[in-house]
């Protein structure tokens, strides 16, 4: 029988202990030490608590918590009894000759080199279990990593296993996490040719993926209970769930669900299904919201196809440009062209500008896309400010010469300039602490290993909380680059090839947010956003803030092991839920 939260609170500290031993294995004292903090106030809180209580302890603790879990497909009576049944559920029981051989190897070469077992979260992301493949290939990987990386994703396992562990004795299924999670791989089984059959992500603007997408999108929001749902002239997907009564306001909320070349499953669409899965729940509870709620699956944000960003959010806001219809892709396709096939109608986009007086404003969640909540193992986070943005191209001109006979003093070496710059750019976005500096792409364009680089050109993306310091951070940059140059004897030119604003989070919406995550258990944290998102184009009309959720594997995006778990969506989708009601009391 499931234990309940109030029996753990209500218990004396020894029942209560012993209803979370064996969640870490041999491992006593974290229980010990979380129930010091009762009266839990969810099972996330008790989550965190036991988290704490390890980090909070020595290194030794740690190390010893590690070598004390079983080891992968090991032999009974090695096992623990949960472990034997999570590694069952991963049909290792059931490993081949082969494979048995090949883990045999792995154990060994990773005791070799780490002194610890190989620790996996075999129930994997969504507590339904890995693959034997699945769980070989993590195998292989992860013996590449150094040893003090690979001490920290192997207690990042142990927290995974034991948050799937409690979430079983407690009876606590998280239904809509997974819903969620299954979503998301269903839609990415559409993608584009070239990647599909590799197995890959691609879904670009208004290709047959995307406009499969927008299908499926749109069969589930009316499976969900939107009142109206529909496509849209850009290619958006728009649900909406009408309010009590026909004049009420509107809030706005969604993503993008195109994607970039070889991406992940959550990236902008994990924004789309959290609030369809709102919108089902709200439905079940025959619950209506004194505001109607309006979910936008955006057509386009992230500028793969053509050389135009966040045409679907930028649509909302009149800036579509005319212009953009023109631009052809990399088969000479035109956007227009593009349009017509999809049975979009290009003078039809203006009329989707929204009246900002009718909002209340937009509210986006969005998978982290960095490894900020995975490494202080939080699952969601209060978005404070997105970013602003500047970017740059940069030719640096020297001039060319023989490796061999030109002396180092009478050289003009435009790629030593540009190393200059790179380590610049790094020191000097460090230096205030949540400014970034990135040299992405750096060529010498028809170089020779035995030639000194005459030209060199490189990029140049700074960013930065807000506009003032993007901008100093920028002045900075550029009289470094002015000054190396002159030191040098070299030329260079300049061209700005993109400027965004900061978006800095509306603090009433702010603060719904972290009440919101509050309400969960959570604690707290607040953090900018590097990344760009359709949260900074509706800013420009309205209020906006966003609520980030804790991305798996180092919180690696815009690749395929971008992963989140079901456990995380969860909360992400109670915490919208906390935002909606909270909201409905608001405006009533």
């Amino acid at each position: 029988m499931a234990h309940t939260l109030a029996q753990l609170n209500s218990a004396s500290p020894a029942e209560a202990a012993a209803m979370l031993d064996g969640l870490y294995e041999q491992a006593p004292w974290i229980a010990a030490r979380a129930v010091q903090f009762r009266p839990f106030r969810s099972l996330a809180d008790l989550r965190q608590r036991m988290r704490q209580a390890i980090d909070e302890g020595d290194a030794g603790a740690r190390l010893a918590l590690v070598r004390a879990h079983s080891r992968l497909a090991g032999a009974a009576p090695s096992l623990s009894e949960e472990s034997a049944r999570e590694q069952e559920l991963a049909g290792l029981a059931g490993a081949t000759a082969d494979e048995h051989a090949r883990l045999r190897k792995l154990n060994a070469a990773y005791d070799a080199r780490f002194g610890f077992p190989f620790v996996l979260a075999v129930r994997g992301p969504r507590g339904a279990g890995l693959t034997r493949g699945q769980v070989i290939e993590e195998f292989e990987r992860r013996l590449d990593n150094p040893p003090e990386v690979e001490l920290q994703e192997a207690l990042h396992h142990l927290h995974r296993i034991a948050e799937i562990r409690l979430q079983d004795r407690f009876g606590d299924v998280p239904g809509l996490g997974n819903d969620i999670w299954d979503w998301g791989e269903r839609l990415a089984a559409h993608s584009d040719p070239g990647y599909a059959e590799r197995g890959l992500l691609t879904v670009t603007y208004l290709t047959d993926a995307h406009r499969a997408c927008a299908r499926l999108l749109s069969q589930w929001m009316e499976e969900c209970g939107f009142d109206e749902v529909g496509i849209d002239a850009v290619g958006n997907v728009v649900g909406r769930y009408l309010a009590d009564r026909p004049d009420a306001p509107t809030l706005l909320t969604g993503s993008h669900y195109d994607t970039v070349r070889n991406a992940g499953k959550y990236d902008g669409r994990l924004g789309i299904f959290v609030p369809m899965a709102c919108v089902r729940e709200l439905r079940r509870r025959g619950q209506r919201l004194p505001y109607h709620l309006e979910v936008i699956g955006f057509a386009e944000e992230e500028g793969q196809r053509y050389r135009a960003t966040f045409l679907g959010s930028g649509a909302l806001i009149g800036d579509f440009r005319p212009e953009w219809l023109d631009q052809k892709d990399a088969d000479g396709i035109s956007m227009r062209e593009a349009m017509a096939h999809a049975g979009l109608r290009p003078e039809d986009i203006p009329a989707l500008r929204r009246d900002p007086a009718r909002y209340l404003g937009f509210v986006e969640i969005h998978i982290e896309q960095g490894p900020v909540l995975y490494e202080m193992g939080l699952p969601l986070a209060v978005v404070t400010s997105i970013n602003g943005c500047l970017r740059y191209q940069v030719q640096i001109s020297g001039m060319a010469c023989h490796a061999g006979t030109t002396p180092m003093d009478r050289r003009r070496d435009a790629a030593a300039a540009a190393a200059e710059m790179v380590l610049y750019v790094e020191r000097r976005a460090a230096r205030d602490g949540d400014s970034v500096g990135t040299v992405g792409m750096l060529e010498v364009p028809g170089g020779s290993i035995n030639v000194v680089p005459g030209e060199c050109r490189f990029s140049l993306d700074l960013r930065a909380p807000s506009d003032a310091q993007r901008d100093a951070l920028a002045r900075d940059v550029l009289a470094e680059l002015e000054a190396v140059c002159q030191r040098r004897g070299l030329r260079y030119t300049l061209e700005e090839s993109m400027r965004a604003a900061a978006a800095p989070s509306d603090p009433a919406w702010q603060r719904r947010w972290e009440q919101a995550v509050d309400a969960l258990g959570l604690p707290v944290h607040r953090m900018p956003s590097g990344a760009g998102h359709d949260a900074m184009k509706l800013h420009e009309v309205m209020p906006q803030a966003m609520l980030f959720v804790r991305g798996q594997n180092s919180g690696i995006s815009h690749n395929p092991r971008e992963s989140t778990t079901s456990d995380d969506i969860q909360l992400a989708a109670l915490a919208m839920l906390e935002l909606l009601d909270a909201l409905a009391n608001d405006t009533k």
